[in-house]
């Protein structure tokens, strides 16, 4: 029993493990799948911890585990989608780089002119996209990372990679996403997304990315879409009017009036003198003193 439990508790994710990308086709493992696993394997180590049964401690702790798990993977899987399907178009790449993270990369040709942090309108614009979605899916934070290409001195590069992702989060806040969810940051050109050894490369290079991380209550405050729950309940309150149609035993019961009839038959009883009548034929036992005349 304890063992089905906990294969119970895996077999659950799996059914609803693969997922198709809308965009590209294929088919692949959906994150809030993998975070369910993770989970239930963090679970099931974590309820071994609490001493007794292990088995039983580790089928409990895989499906405390799990539910949190896929709860943040699911989270993430939708903000994924929304952010694929309304960010197509403005050059802003969209990518899952773990269960609980998605990154959004701005790259420099359509956010900044060279050498300058001023968001562009084309920026602006994608950006506006970014802070809605942000503010549907509050339980995250936010680190925006300025990058640079290897053109110029480090301490330019520094400062410049520094103020572009200050001005990508400047403008987020501005926009109404909570400002204590974003962090800012500058590392100038010493992470490049490739080697600066051409042209080409060196714009893959200039960048700003944001890191959305999901939170661990993420998703928690999802279920309590409840809030649309209880207007279905109106529906048994519908049904207890029903009972308001109770009045049609009270016609029944006017029924038993009709007990008038056993009145009705009481009085045949009266009918009773029909015997009466009958012990008359007593009376014509004269016949046999007319017959005794004979003799005389």
């Amino acid at each position: 029993m304890k063992k089905k439990l906990l294969m119970l508790s895996i077999s659950s994710i799996l059914l609803t493990a693969c997922v198709t990308n809308p965009n590209t086709g294929q088919s692949s493992m959906s994150k809030a799948a993998i975070g369910g696993l993770g989970g239930a394997a963090v679970g099931a180590g974590a309820g071994t911890l609490f001493g007794g049964n292990d088995l039983k401690n580790a089928g409990l702790g895989a499906l405390a585990g799990a539910a949190v798990g896929a709860g943040i993977g699911y989270y993430m899987d939708s903000q994924e989608k929304e952010m694929q399907q309304s960010l197509q178009g403005t050059g802003v790449q969209v990518q899952r780089t773990a269960e609980n993270t998605i990154n959004l990369t701005m790259p420099d040709s359509i956010t900044f002119a060279t050498g300058k942090s001023t968001l562009t309108p084309q920026a602006q614009t994608a950006l506006n996209t970014v802070k809605t979605i942000l503010n549907q899916y509050p339980d995250s934070t936010i680190m925006v990372t300025g990058h640079t290409d290897d053109v110029g001195s480090d301490s330019n590069n520094q400062i410049l990679s520094q103020n572009r992702a200050t001005s990508v989060a400047n403008y987020l806040a501005q926009q109404g996403v909570n400002p204590a969810r974003l962090h800012k940051q500058g590392v100038g050109e010493s992470q490049p997304k490739v080697p600066n050894t051409s042209d080409m490369n060196r714009a893959q290079n200039r960048r700003v990315e944001l890191a959305i991380v999901a939170n661990n209550n993420a998703g928690a405050q999802q279920g309590a879409a409840p809030q649309q729950q209880p207007q279905q309940q109106s529906y048994p309150q519908q049904q207890q009017g029903y009972p308001q149609q109770q009045g049609y035993p009270q016609q029944q019961q006017g029924y038993p009036q009709q007990q008038g009839y056993p009145q009705q038959q009481q009085g045949y009883p009266q009918q009773q003198g029909y015997p009466q009548q009958q012990q008359g034929y007593p009376q014509q036992q004269g016949y046999p003193q007319q017959q005794q005349g004979y003799p005389q």
